[in-house]
């Protein structure tokens, strides 16, 4: 039943929710469940990433610890830090479990055996993240277009010192 139910959990993640079942299944076989008490750090910012999360249960407080921004709440069937399942990068942020709460751990290691053996889901990976590409350049893009406007808006305005 606990396969079952790791399954079903994995299958609520954005990515892979379009896996075939015999991927989910292989990635709840070789993943590694983890129970969290409330309070209890799964990472801390900074800390060299070792995987992607699925949380199972419960809540995980994602904070990135300067107070820049609103902490974000990962809930059932959230995937943190898609990139971990690929690259071994530093953590965005601090995950702090707010309850009891459980998460699979998926290594990058079993992620590429996954991908792997099933190369429909590394075109589904594939997909996800040239989707999220084309949205971070799209936002740069209007990043770029708001600042030259504002540049614009700044030489059209009058120079208070020349007397006009």
């Amino acid at each position: 039943m606990a396969l079952e139910d790791d399954i079903a959990a994995l299958s609520q993640a954005e990515l892979f929710g379009l896996f075939e079942p015999e991927a989910l299944k292989l990635l709840a076989f070789a993943a590694e469940p983890r129970a969290l008490k409330a309070g209890d750090v799964l990472f801390r910012k900074g800390d060299r990433a070792d995987g992607g999360y699925v949380v199972k249960s419960g809540n995980i407080i994602l904070a990135s610890d300067d107070n820049r921004a609103e902490p974000f709440i990962a809930t059932p069937g959230t995937l943190i830090g898609r990139m971990a399942l690929f690259l071994r990068t530093a953590r965005p942020a601090t995950a702090t479990a707010s309850e009891p709460s459980t998460v699979i751990r998926i290594s990058p290691t079993l992620m590429r055996r996954t991908l792997e053996e099933f190369p429909d889901c590394a075109c589904i990976v594939h997909d996800a993240l040239a989707e999220d590409l084309l949205e971070l350049t799209d936002g740069l893009e209007n990043v770029r277009k708001k600042f030259m406007n504002d540049e614009d808006d700044k030489k059209l305005e009058p120079n208070p010192g020349s007397g006009s």
